[in-house]
């Protein structure tokens, strides 16, 4: 992807960055106009947010989360004390490949409603008997979506990750299934369906964790 990503800022004035993947059809601006940017301000957080728009075009092709990396993610360790990765619906799944296949490039995970993926990959997963004795073949490696599932096979101790749904998501099996991987402090399920009012009730508790300074 040579073009540059483009981005909408916050300045939180502090040394940790929180970058937001989109999800399908979402845009930067969606995250402003539903609150994101607001609710840092108005907790005086000393946080930097930086949303991305990727594009679906970016997304398939597999440009998009090159790009993220080069052009914000490598910057951003020069920069900061503790960056994170976050992302909504697709954008959680994108966030969770991205953290799978380059360990130690993020410092934590927010996941909104992250999509649990292709039902191709679900149902084989299912099929081999659930997430803890699926056992990948290289083919399924060659898949970010696996590898994704490869890492919460196993999830390093100590890895700070958030993940938040609503109960009502057509998606909320999945994202329960993700969820449990980790701690019952690391997860919020919520009243709501897969749409704004509930992630940004998500994204309220998510802030209120107190993994960022004041």
């Amino acid at each position: 992807m040579s073009t540059e990503l483009r981005t909408l800022r916050h300045d939180g004035g502090g040394d940790s960055l929180l970058v937001l993947l989109p999800g399908a059809y979402m845009t930067p601006e969606h995250f402003v106009e539903n609150g994101f940017f607001a609710d840092v301000s108005v907790r005086h957080l000393k946080l930097d947010i930086v949303a991305v728009d990727l594009g679906l075009d970016a997304v398939s092709s597999g440009d998009a989360l090159p790009a993220v990396i080069e052009q914000i993610l490598i910057p951003a360790r020069a920069s900061y004390r503790q960056v994170w990765l976050g992302g909504i619906s697709l954008g959680g799944l994108l966030a969770l490949g991205l953290n799978a296949d380059h360990p130690g490039l993020v410092d934590g995970l927010c996941l909104i409603a992250p999509y649990p993926g292709s039902r191709l990959t679900t149902n084989a997963i299912k099929r081999a008997g659930g997430l803890e004795v699926w056992e990948p073949t290289e083919i399924d490696l060659a898949d970010p979506e696996f590898r994704a599932y490869r890492w919460l096979k196993a999830p390093p101790a100590g890895f700070p990750v958030f993940v938040g749904y609503g109960t009502e998501d057509r998606f909320a099996e999945g994202m329960q299934a993700i969820a449990e991987r980790f701690p019952p402090a690391a997860r919020c399920a919520l009243r709501g369906d897969h749409d704004w009012p509930v992630w940004r009730d998500l994204w309220e508790h998510f802030l209120n964790l107190g993994h960022f300074a004041t």
